[in-house]
């Protein structure tokens, strides 16, 4: 069978499986699109593909998606103008107030975000906001601990994407909320890092609704063949600006209407 190249002929096989040394390494790796410059987002979803179906037959199991590049700010620095998705796996979610052992991880950072609970497959040909609510069962407060093979987080979209939307762990609260019950739009958030406030949001940054950024997501997960299903997590996207985690941090989300959620990381040595 063909294989599929990019830019200056390195095939996608080639490429997914160097993000995967990454990982065992725990080395990063060089920018993808300074290496192959004509490289599409058609290629990096590619690349995230072929690794999706390695770690699968590897017996991972997908358990939802996230949304990347939920922040207009942060789609104009990357030159896009839609956001992005990858997938999340049942190993990369950590209990709520648990421990992220030292070198799980290359480089993390944290957002807090709105975590939706599907009841049911949303009908793609029919994503009014409607179909939206009644397809979600409940909502969440989430922390998503980000991560980045590429050497220094120096990423354009075709990083990003190739490397699963630049994903890591997951942390879910455990006090299910139904969406009656909250202003999606409205409620604020505050993200502390060792008790001191670091970041600021609310459900308005993230495509000015979360649940816009589920619509996108109901609609592109359809057209790719792996449309959401019941009890799929969807991270919706980041309520305010990542942050920084070092060894010994302790973070700590607080969304308004969803209560709180909470990791820590593990100290080295």
């Amino acid at each position: 069978m063909a294989t599929r190249r990019l830019g200056l002929g390195l095939d996608v096989g080639t490429v997914a499986a160097q993000l995967r040394d990454c990982y065992a390494s725990g080395v990063a790796m060089a920018p993808i699109r300074e290496a192959f410059p004509d490289a599409k987002i058609e290629d990096a979803y590619a690349i995230q593909a072929a690794n999706t179906a390695h770690w699968e037959a590897q017996d991972r199991v997908v358990v939802g998606a996230k949304i990347g590049l939920t922040a207009k700010a942060v789609q104009g620095q990357l030159g896009v103008d839609q956001p992005d998705f990858g997938h999340l796996f049942a190993d990369m979610a950590v209990a709520d107030g648990d421990i992220v052992a030292a070198g799980r991880l290359l480089q993390p950072k944290v957002e807090a975000e709105i975590a939706f609970i599907m009841a049911h497959t949303p009908d793609a040909a029919r994503l009014t906001t409607a179909e939206l609510i009644d397809s979600v069962a409940y909502a969440l407060p989430a922390i998503e601990i980000v991560d980045s093979r590429i050497a220094g987080w120096n990423i354009g979209i075709v990083d990003t994407v190739a490397d699963n939307a630049s994903s890591g762990l997951f942390v879910l609260g455990t006090r299910p909320v139904s969406l009656g019950a909250i202003d999606l739009r409205l409620c604020g958030m505050v993200l502390e890092r060792n008790g001191e406030p670091t970041s600021f949001g609310a459900g308005a940054a993230c495509l000015g609704n979360p649940l816009h950024a589920l619509g996108w997501l109901a609609a592109k997960m359809a057209e790719v063949g792996r449309p959401l299903a019941q009890g799929d997590i969807v991270l919706s996207g980041a309520l305010g600006p990542m942050v920084a985690v070092a060894p010994g941090d302790s973070v700590e989300a607080r969304i308004g209407g969803l209560g709180s959620v909470r990791v820590g990381f593990g100290k080295d040595g």
